[in-house]
């Protein structure tokens, strides 16, 4: 597949995805590609670890390809999405869950999907252009891919704020926030994938790791704890309405462009993951109550109109200029029967 180059050097299985002409965003063919590979790598004793990686300098990977998930759902075919997204997090449990370390090379943006396949392996490696983000509220999704399990886990309120803001980080703040583990300046990745081919181990990667560039969450922390607290999200807007620092402004202004719906549901969906038997796959069967239901009832085929089709960067949100009411959180995130997502050797 073009899209995407998988092979076996040395000691490590090697995928690299290699659109960047498309910011290497990922296709379902792709996710099913790096599927199959993991799960034929997990039995070979010959391959002692992973490593992904991706061309080009802008971006690891982007997010997902929604042009086709648009084109599915616009005519009320909501089931290609479904299944797109029901594989999709398959794959994600299997990488967290991974019996083999997982390494992986973060330059430029990952989002979305992106965070999806990058960044819940054992060994996650930022550089100076490295910038991470969930921006789903925008275009009428949540905070997916297993996310919203690093966004629970997350320290104070980050997570709140990361979810529903889409604010992006930098190598520090992905580090502080639990996105990344190593920061290492990008003129040495190549030398150090190779160090973890010949020798399939991972030891290199802590000698090589560097204090990176200060972030601004460290500095913003207390403030966030104080305005993203609240219970729901009529909550965290009075708070930030009623804060007058230049947080608490900016803050408004990128929730200002984003879903109601999606953010009130992001809210709740941490507030009820945050518990001492939080698991990936707790997190990611609650998000696909979500975008189970995205199409059909959420923001999503209008927030994809105004972002990618029309690009008039102005969506006509469901609850736009009011709050939303609990019953509308509740339909979206209640149960799915029979269709409940499910993982292997369950």
């Amino acid at each position: 597949m073009s899209d995407i180059y998988i092979r076996t050097t040395g000691r490590a299985g090697r995928i690299t995805l290699t659109r960047p002409k498309a910011l290497n965003a990922l296709s379902y063919d792709m996710c099913m590609a790096i599927d199959t590979a993991l799960r034929n790598w997990r039995e070979d004793d010959a391959v002692d670890l992973i490593i992904l990686d991706a061309e080009g300098e802008k971006a690891f990977c982007a997010g997902g390809d929604i042009a086709q998930l648009y084109d599915t759902g616009i005519k009320g075919d909501y089931e290609y999405g479904r299944t797109f997204w029901r594989d999709e997090y398959r794959l994600n449990a299997l990488i967290f869950e991974y019996p083999k370390p997982v390494v992986s090379f973060l330059q430029g943006f990952t989002m979305g999907g992106g965070v999806g396949i990058g960044c819940h392996g054992s060994d996650r490696i930022v550089g100076e252009s490295s910038q991470i983000a969930l921006p789903e509220c925008s275009i009428g999704l949540v905070p997916d891919v297993g996310s919203t399990l690093m966004l629970a886990l997350a320290p104070g309120r980050l997570g709140e704020y990361l979810g529903i803001t889409g604010q992006r980080m930098g190598p520090a703040d992905a580090i502080l926030a639990g996105f990344a583990d190593h920061y290492i300046p990008i003129e040495h990745w190549q030398d150090l994938i190779e160090m973890l081919e010949a020798s399939g181990s991972t030891d290199s990667l802590e000698t090589h790791s560097e204090t990176p560039p200060e972030g601004d969450l460290t500095t913003l922390q207390s403030q966030i704890d104080a305005d993203f607290g609240g219970e729901t999200l009529g909550d965290i807007l009075n708070s930030l309405q009623n804060s007058d620092n230049d947080n608490a402004a900016a803050a408004l202004k990128l929730i200002g462009r984003n879903s109601p719906l999606s953010m009130a549901c992001t809210v709740e969906i941490l507030h009820r993951l945050r518990s001492p038997t939080l698991t990936m796959r707790k997190a990611l069967e609650m998000e696909y109550r979500f975008t189970y239901r995205a199409m059909e009832h959420g923001d999503f085929l209008e927030g994809i109109r105004a972002q990618i089709i029309d690009k008039d960067r102005n969506p006509s949100w469901q609850h736009q200029g009011q709050g939303v009411p609990a019953v509308a959180v509740s339909n979206m995130l209640q149960p799915l029967g029979a269709d409940t997502l499910t993982f292997e050797e369950e």
